[in-house]
């Protein structure tokens, strides 16, 4: 692969930020990380952007191959407000909430003024339909470039080799990845080096815009209570992922900030 398609992000070249349960998380206004992946786009560099929030965080600490594939994220971005609310009380006191549905609308806005192609990639090809058309309303001259629902099952080399190409010769700047944490950050991990465009994990991002899933009022994202729309919609699926990696991360955000205020 050519080198100026992908150069290995060095402690330095990954910006501002800090490491939170041991992972690193980009700080940075909105601004600046549509405008870091806009640069990468302009020069066809094969990036990943990670979206990180408690359950990211928490199971990177169980997970050895998972946490690897958020500290070799080019990007890795503070979703959910416990998250951005650490940020804030480590040196950086106007972090924003940088979350996958907004990042990828904000970026489609981007897109579509510099006739950016754009790839969907994940969910299924109803919910891909749906929020393709919508996409086109929203944004009537945004180029999509092609779109891929894969199967749910473990993909042979063969198939993987076709999606590769499918997203190469689309002419893709940007990938929209939507298949669910860990799947898409080891997905993006795997992938890079081999996707001439810049990866972006948006998690239920694709539900969200298509109207599949209805997501929380404004005012609980902004005071932090996503988790908790998300939790009283599919309780049944989520209550062991809210209720015990929450807890794992008070606990272990809490000494973190203990021990940094100490040593202030």
């Amino acid at each position: 692969m050519n080198s100026r398609t992908y150069q290995p992000m060095t402690a330095q070249s990954k910006g501002h930020g800090k490491f939170i349960l041991g992972c690193f998380i980009n700080a940075g206004s909105w601004y600046n990380t549509i405008n870091r992946i806009h640069r990468w786009t302009a020069t066809r560099e094969s990036r990943y952007v990670c979206i990180c929030n408690v359950h990211s965080l928490v199971t990177a600490r169980e997970d050895e191959v998972f946490r690897k594939a958020l500290m070799n994220a080019d990007m890795a971005t503070p979703d959910g407000m416990p998250i951005t609310w650490m940020l804030r009380q480590m040196g950086f006191p106007t972090q924003q909430r940088i979350n996958g549905p907004d990042l990828m609308w904000n970026y489609c806005q981007l897109a579509e003024r510099m006739n950016e192609p754009i790839f969907l990639y994940g969910s299924t090809q109803k919910t891909l339909d749906t929020l393709q058309q919508k996409l086109q309303v929203s944004f009537p001259k945004l180029h999509i470039a092609g779109t891929c629902s894969p199967p749910f099952r473990t993909m042979t080399n063969e198939e993987d080799a076709e999606i590769v190409d499918l997203i190469n010769k689309s002419g893709a700047r940007v990938v929209f990845v939507s298949l669910g944490c860990p799947k898409q950050e080891l997905w993006m991990a795997e992938h890079r080096g081999k996707i001439n465009a810049v990866m972006v994990g948006v998690g239920a991002a694709f539900d969200y815009h298509a109207g599949t899933i209805k997501r929380a009022p404004l005012w609980m994202q902004h005071h932090g209570l996503e988790w908790l729309h998300r939790l009283y919609s599919e309780p049944r699926r989520l209550w062991k992922r809210y209720m015990v990696t929450n807890s794992i991360f008070i606990v272990a955000a809490g000494w973190q900030l203990i021990v940094y205020k100490w040593k202030m």
